[in-house]
């Protein structure tokens, strides 16, 4: 990310995208018969092709953003590598399609069903009567079994990240035959799909010590498509090859190799055939995109181009500003390179979709201004959601309608579009709201100290927080502080200071930014990571830039301080989408006369330093949507528990504002077998999450991947689980058909 985002089973239980990883997570089933389905706004796209048509052997090769540290995902650890790992290398009882829901896997399971509900919910799997462990043993209860007492948390010697649903399981037995396994629940469960998914063998779930070091670095015993050949750190290398013992339709590729490369090195990475897949930002997939015309080069004419119009073309074709002030010699080794570089690139096109994750506005309700309900609303009112959207996936072609629920997106079951019950934009109800809290427009204001930091909830526990460099400094070297380091920095949004020295063009053009060319898109990464951005047209605001002017209102005080909310971004490579996502957020606050101060962090610090210890008043971070929200949303909108020692708990509720009504929707949820009744308490349980006005979803991030033309079955997924047997690369006379195009 360099937008932060966190992943629900990386954080709850891991598994990512997410880092970003867009995990292959089953979903909630079941819509009722009287109501028309929701459908994904975009569908995968990914080459598809009929298996046919995919040529026998090859070696893919796709980009992970690290070498997974563990091979675990139910360790804490565990990344978006690690989810691929476990996709293509062992059993899931469920998998998404393309529409988001969850269908039985027919390569382990011949049917999955609660069989009985009194007087306990009782589930039996029938599995595959084929599927087998590499090592030749039937998969069956025992496997089932290991796995729960492991993950159950009554043992505290497993290391697990989470134990959502398998401590409601009471007991697992073997059916009436080895091939089947009974699961006896001791209370209901309506998320039951999502465990076992993935499965490991009892070798890995049986004893604590295998569970926490023995799949770390190698898996002996798998059950896919594909087997862990090697996990090779030194090359930043995993190497999965064909399972000999496997069942199913053969593996088209010889070998799939996840190979790490750092996101601002992807196009790099893709022209020197280093990787033929790879997730990209929206200036890569420009780059990509482009390749297929001419880069007009500046170089012809034996070599006399002057260096002003050398660097005039630099900054045109996105060079950093680092390139572009470059020596002579330099500079045209630089765009010889990236010549060469476009005519690889030609081999290339873009896959796009939508992720299963948004991104949010996230408000601190333990900071002082956004503790009151009201000032949270009048904030919440004052954005324009679907001009937020279509600042990040217009310029991608992807459909730009803004996020309705926290809890789902559309295309899943239980998605229904919930911001009514906070409202739609509008300025004069923002505006009473904020006067209704005591906040009074010009109102007088006492100086304060620019180092002044939201109050988060380990904050009141007396923990020392980060101190911010700005201090009281003057405005001259306000202006000369660098925001791009490891060190805050600063700028004010609403500020009227008509004596405000502003970057001119020029100044712009030195630094690389051509009066916001730098703009939106999501990269991917989840928990305490950041997403990619790319660039697409918007407006970025230089540090000290002022709203447009006749747009700002009067300043709101009460009890002579300012109502200036700080806005913490990450000010790492890939940013520019927050950039731009916050300046328009700042405009709109503007305009109701709410003041911010933008202050950007480094990456490493962001989420852990920021977001998770409550440093910030206004933040941007992503999350994946479940499958299961009763059960993984849960912890992220429950009410913040008070604890004995005075510290509170709460898990991953970064905005520290929940409720008790919300919880008992999320307990009912989960107790409920009826699926048309769980669906109505999830929307329920959304609209009271709306209501508390403490999250406020934007827009569904743009999924980009860069693909090998020939590479088919693979790009940009969507909710689809992969199909990791059906990937490789096209025969030669075949022909891919028209990727599917956005629905509206």
């Amino acid at each position: 990310m360099s937008q932060h985002g966190v992943g629900l089973r990386a954080v709850l239980r891991p598994a990512v995208f997410l880092t970003a990883g867009a995990l292959a997570v089953p979903l909630l089933a079941g819509c009722g018969s009287d109501e028309e389905a929701s459908r994904p706004l975009a569908g995968p796209d990914i080459g598809l092709v009929t298996r046919d048509k995919v040529a026998d052997g090859g070696t893919l090769k796709w980009a992970v953003d690290a070498v997974p540290e563990t091979l675990n995902t139910y360790q804490a650890d565990a990344d978006a590598g690690t989810t691929r790992v476990a996709q293509a290398v062992l059993p899931s009882m469920f998998r998404s399609d393309a529409n988001g829901r969850p269908v039985a896997n027919p390569a382990y399971l011949e049917s999955a069903k609660v069989i009985e509900t009194e007087p306990r919910q009782v589930v039996l799997y029938k599995l595959n009567q084929q599927a087998v462990w590499s090592d030749g043993r039937e998969i069956g209860a025992a496997d089932f079994a290991a796995q729960w007492r492991a993950l159950s948390g009554k043992d505290s010697a497993y290391w697990t990240a989470r134990n959502a649903g398998y401590d409601r399981i009471e007991k697992i037995e073997r059916g009436s035959g080895d091939l089947q396994v009974r699961v006896t629940f001791s209370r209901p469960y309506a998320d039951w799909k999502s465990l076992f998914s993935p499965l490991y063998p009892k070798d890995v779930m049986g004893t604590p010590d295998a569970f926490n070091d023995g799949a770390r670095r190698k898996l002996n015993v798998t059950a896919g498509p594909f087997k862990v050949d090697k996990v090779d750190t030194a090359k930043k290398d995993v190497v999965l090859t064909r399972n000999p013992r496997w069942w199913g339709s053969p593996a088209k590729l010889n070998e799939l190799v996840l190979h790490a490369v750092d996101r601002d090195k992807r196009v790099a990475a893709l022209a020197d055939g280093t990787v033929q897949l790879a997730d990209i930002d929206a200036a890569d997939a420009e780059r990509i995109k482009a390749a297929g015309g001419s880069a007009g080069s500046p170089l012809r004419g034996g070599g006399k181009t002057s260096v002003s119009r050398l660097r005039s073309w630099a900054l045109a074709h996105g060079f950093g500003a680092e390139q572009v002030k470059a020596g002579p010699k330099k500079l045209r080794k630089a765009i010889t390179r990236y010549l060469e570089q476009q005519q690889e690139l030609r081999a290339f096109g873009v896959r796009k979709s939508l992720e299963p994750a948004y991104t949010q506005l996230a408000l601190n309700g333990a900071g002082a201004m956004l503790a009151d309900e009201r000032v949270r609303r009048g904030v919440a009112r004052a954005l324009d959601r679907e001009e937020l959207a279509k600042v990040v996936l217009t310029p991608l072609g992807l459909p730009a309608v803004p996020v309705g629920s926290h809890l789902a997106l559309s295309g899943q079951d239980a998605y229904a579009d919930g911001s009514g019950a906070l409202g739609g934009p509008d300025v004069k109800e923002a505006q009473a709201l904020l006067t209704d809290a005591g906040w009074v427009a010009g109102g007088p204001v006492k100086e304060q100290k620019r180092s002044e930091k939201a109050a988060g909830a380990e904050r009141d526990k007396g923990e020392k927080g980060e101190k911010s460099e700005k201090g009281e400094k003057s405005e001259k070297n306000d202006k000369e502080e660098k925001s791009d380091g490891g060190d805050d920095g600063e700028y004010i949004v609403g500020e009227d200071n008509k004596g405000k020295q502003h970057e001119s063009a020029e100044e712009r053009r030195e630094r690389g930014d051509e009066g916001g060319k730098h703009l939106a898109q999501d990269g991917r990464q989840y928990p305490g990571t950041e997403l990619k951005h790319g660039s697409a047209p918007g407006a970025y605001a230089p540090r000290g830039t002022a709203a447009p002017a006749g747009a700002v209102a009067a300043p709101l005080a009460k009890d002579g301080k300012a109502l200036d909310l700080r806005f913490v971004l990450p000010s790492g490579p890939g940013s520019e989408t927050l950039d731009t996502v916050a300046a328009r957020i700042s405009a709109m606050l503007a305009k109701v006369g709410i003041r911010t101060t933008v202050t950007k962090v480094s990456d490493e610090s962001y989420f852990k330093d920021h977001i998770a210890s409550g440093d910030y008043d206004l933040a941007l971070y992503s999350w994946p949507s479940s499958a299961f929200p009763a059960t993984d949303a849960r912890p992220i909108y429950g009410k913040p528990i008070p604890a004995a020692d005075g510290s509170v708990n709460i898990e991953q509720n970064y905005t520290r504002v929940g409720t008790d009504q919300v919880d008992q929707l999320f307990d009912q949820a989960a107790a409920t077998l009826d699926e048309d009744e769980a669906r109505d308490l999830i929307r329920k349980a959304d609209s009271r999450i709306w209501a508390a006005a403490a999250s406020i979803p934007l827009y569904q991030r743009p999924e980009l991947v860069g693909a090998r033309k020939d590479v088919v079955n693979a790009g940009a997924f969507g909710f689809r689980t992969p199909v990791y047997e059906d990937m490789g690369f096209l025969k030669k006379g075949a022909k891919i058909a028209p990727g599917p195009t956005a629905t509206k």
